[in-house]
């Protein structure tokens, strides 16, 4: 654990960041309660060990042993992943992803924003969480009404700014309210 101190630091100040922007967004309580997981021992002693600082610990983990323990952990108790809406379709007999609920997409959003912030530093701009979800796979992973919804808050993000997504987050939660 010779990075103790440097990964307390990195997922603390996400955490901070994810909760500010839960704030904005329209779910400040459910904020409060984003990735304590990565404080459990099963969670903090491998990030902890393959920490970097750049990049998350548990792509670091996974390099080496082919899969990460402490991911695995986490996306099994965290609904702001797509991971963690997945289940048995009776129909296709297959694992297949569930649609998630809106306050846990927009835990996602936010999530994606402080991540990128935090590992892109000075780098950062209202477009890098685009330009990762755009550039990776996991839409292909995610339900689609889930994936779409993501990029088009995102693209909101992109192209207006964190004041818009936050208006537009706000927006839906109140419409989903009267509904």
């Amino acid at each position: 654990m010779a990075y103790a101190w440097q990964h307390f630091s990195t997922i603390t100040r996400h955490r901070h960041k994810v909760i500010a922007h839960c704030f904005r967004a329209g779910i400040g309580w459910q904020g409060l309660f984003h990735d304590l997981s990565k404080y459990s021992p099963s969670e903090f002693i491998p990030g902890a060990k393959h920490w970097q600082g750049v990049r998350s610990p548990n792509a670091v983990e996974r390099e080496l042993y082919g899969h990460s323990t402490a991911w695995m952990h986490h996306k099994g108790r965290n609904k702001h992943h797509f991971e963690y809406w997945t289940d048995y379709n009776i129909v296709s007999h297959k694992i297949e992803p569930v649609k998630m609920p809106l306050r846990y997409l927009i835990e996602m959003l936010c999530d994606r924003m402080a991540a990128s912030k935090i590992y892109q530093g000075e780098k950062y701009t209202d477009r890098s969480p685009l330009e990762y979800f755009l550039n990776g796979r996991a839409r292909y992973f995610m339900h689609p009404e889930t994936a779409d919804e993501l990029e088009r808050l995102l693209v909101i993000l992109a192209e207006q700014g964190e004041e818009a997504v936050f208006a537009e987050t706000r927006r839906l939660l109140r419409e989903e309210k009267r509904a």
